[in-house]
C-alpha cells in the first residue's frame, strides 16, 4: 500500500502544517513510513503553496509526489495547476465555496465546505482542520485518534481544542 497525496492552496492557508501532521501521524501513531516535502512562494501569505505526503507501510524509495491519489485543493489555482497530475478516478477534496468543480469528471469529488464550518466554529483559521479531518476519515490510512494525537504534538494548547472540534466537523462530513 503506497498512498500519494498531494496539498495545495495558497500561503496562509496551513497547506504545509496539513502535510506535516499527516505524516506525523503516520509514522508515530499509524505504524507507518511516510515522507513529506513542501512548497510556497518566499512571501508568506497569498502566493502559491503546496504540501506533497507519501505514506507507505513498506519503504519509500522517492520522495516526491508523481501522480497523487488524493488531492486537497484549497484554492481554484491549485486545483487547475495540480489536477492534470492527479490519477485517473483519484479522490479530490474541495470546499465548493472557493473551487468549482462542475466541468470535472473522472475523479471522486468529495465537497468538504470547510470556510463555512471554521466560520461556524469561530475561527476562520482551522478551515485546514476540517480539510484534514475529512481526508483522514476519507482516506482511511489511520485512525482519528491517531490524528488527533499528531495534532496534540504539534498544536499548542490554545487551539489544540477547536483544531479537535475542527477535525471532527470534517470527518463528520464524510
Amino acid at each position: 500500500m503506497k498512498t500519494e497525496i498531494r496539498i495545495a492552496g495558497t500561503g496562509g492557508m496551513g497547506v504545509v502544517l496539513i502535510g506535516v501532521i499527516i505524516g506525523h501521524a503516520a509514522v508515530v501513531y499509524g505504524g507507518l513510513e511516510a515522507v513529506q516535502s513542501q512548497s510556497y512562494g518566499s512571501e508568506a501569505r497569498g502566493t502559491s503553496a503546496k504540501s506533497e505526503v507519501i505514506v507507505s507501510n513498506q519503504p519509500i524509495n522517492y520522495p516526491k509526489v508523481r501522480s497523487s491519489d488524493y488531492l486537497i485543493a484549497m484554492s481554484q489555482k491549485a486545483l487547475d495547476l495540480y489536477l492534470p497530475e492527479a490519477k485517473k478516478g483519484s479522490t479530490i477534496i474541495v470546499d465548493p465555496d472557493l473551487v468549482n468543480i462542475k466541468n470535472i469528471s473522472g475523479y471522486e469529488i468529495v465537497e468538504v465546505p470547510a470556510m463555512k464550518i471554521a466560520d461556524e466554529l469561530g475561527m476562520r483559521l482551522v478551515s485546514n482542520m476540517v480539510m484534514l479531518g475529512a481526508f483522514v476519515k476519507k482516506s482511511g490510512l489511520f485512525p482519528l485518534e491517531s490524528l488527533q494525537k499528531a495534532v496534540a504534538d504539534l498544536i499548542g494548547t490554545k487551539a489544540l481544542e477547536i483544531d479537535i472540534k475542527a477535525i471532527h466537523a470534517g470527518a463528520e462530513l464524510v
